[in-house]
């Protein structure tokens, strides 16, 4: 008999593992449904922070939905229903009670032990992107597009304070500072890419002034350090000083996503052109260790190229594009850089013992978790 869906219905444990025929890692596939489900973005951990416990994005029930299932074997419990969510945008608080998340310009929050939602802030015929929490979890931001108007949103959990910083240009991926929330950078889109501005909407400036045919992508914070670590695809990994904006090379290879430790002396990435798998990079020597392979399909025309897209580029995808959409992760047809669902995305667990990817090696996208040795 077909399971039933809605907020808060439980559901068998689809839970699989095996060895990775390459590493020997020992690899837990966490569903196995004939639909998309992946972890949340790989900008933050899709883990609660005791590490019980994974949330995903499921369209299992028809349309983009939050989940969760107990590691490794536990029930998978739908949270939402309703209007679909924005798949990526999930941030889990630090207390591990409280999940935000995006629909349409609308940023909610549901509390796991009740399911309760709230509405913490509404921006009329906006599109907005992934949340990110600020250190403490007491502030949010949040890409935007409303209109012709593109920026960030920044705001209070509590709902207080929110407030649209304005850019010329698409963003993405906007981040707080991890010492220092006063302080957000995000990327422009295309080039240059990386940019800051306080939480106030003041001192917003570009951090490198490069050309479209340096492909600078997937910048975050090197953990604690609060340095910045980026991509020039597909060349190197690199380094920025958040002070002096001195720029140095970790290591010439084709990182693709990358996501630093919190003590930010190593970075996990997942390759692609070619895909060799899951890979920790020591950010002192440059020296990498496979973790697995990952098998995923990699989609995304754009990144055969070492330059971002032009508009001839996106052509052939705009007849598939939905209107107003914020970036390609709005774009779930996109030939260009996805879709995104199709790329591995890892992430740490809390405790960094473990790494959650997503894969579509059986023929739809599923959430997989690899265990650190």
């Amino acid at each position: 008999m077909p399971h039933s869906f809605g907020k808060g219905t439980r559901h068998p444990s689809e839970h699989s593992i095996w060895r990775d025929r390459i590493t020997g890692a020992r690899v837990h596939q966490l569903t196995n449904h004939p639909s998309i489900s992946h972890p949340t973005y790989f900008l933050q951990s899709s883990f609660t922070p005791d590490g019980r416990t994974l949330i995903f994005t499921s369209y299992r029930s028809g349309s983009s939905q939050l989940f969760e299932v107990a590691f490794p074997d536990g029930e998978i419990r739908q949270l939402t229903d309703g209007p679909a969510i924005h798949p990526f945008s999930p941030a889990i608080h630090p207390d591990g009670e409280r999940i935000f998340f995006v629909r349409g310009g609308e940023v909610w929050v549901i509390g796991r032990r009740t399911l309760a939602e709230q509405r913490i802030a509404a921006f009329g015929g906006a599109q907005l992107g992934e949340c990110s929490l600020g250190a403490g979890g007491e502030w949010l931001t949040a890409a935007v597009k409303q209109g012709s108007q593109c920026g960030i949103v920044v705001g209070r959990a509590d709902g207080s304070g929110w407030r649209l910083i304005p850019f010329p240009r698409t963003v993405i991926h906007p981040q707080f500072h991890p010492l220092d929330p006063e302080w957000v950078e995000f990327a422009g889109d295309p080039a240059p890419r990386m940019h800051r501005v306080r939480r106030d909407g003041t001192g917003l400036e570009c951090l490198y002034e490069h050309g479209n045919d340096e492909f600078l992508v997937h910048e975050t914070f090197l953990g604690q350090t609060g340095d910045l670590a980026f991509t020039v695809w597909p060349k190197a990994l690199c380094r920025m000083d958040w002070t002096t904006r001195q720029i140095r090379t970790i290591t010439e290879f084709n990182c693709w996503h990358i996501t630093p430790n919190r003590a930010g002396d190593t970075v996990l990435c997942d390759t692609n052109h070619p895909d060799e798998g899951l890979f920790l990079v020591a950010v002192s020597s440059g020296r990498r260790k496979r973790i697995c392979l990952s098998e995923s399909s990699n989609q995304g025309s754009q990144w055969k190229l070492s330059r971002y897209a032009l508009a001839e580029d996106f052509a052939a995808a705009r007849s598939t594009a939905k209107s107003g959409a914020l970036s390609w992760m709005e774009v779930p047809t996109d030939s260009v850089y996805g879709p995104q669902w199709t790329h591995p995305h890892p992430a740490f667990s809390p405790d960094e013992t473990r790494i959650t990817f997503a894969s579509d090696r059986s023929g739809h996208t599923q959430v997989h978790v690899v265990e650190l040795a």
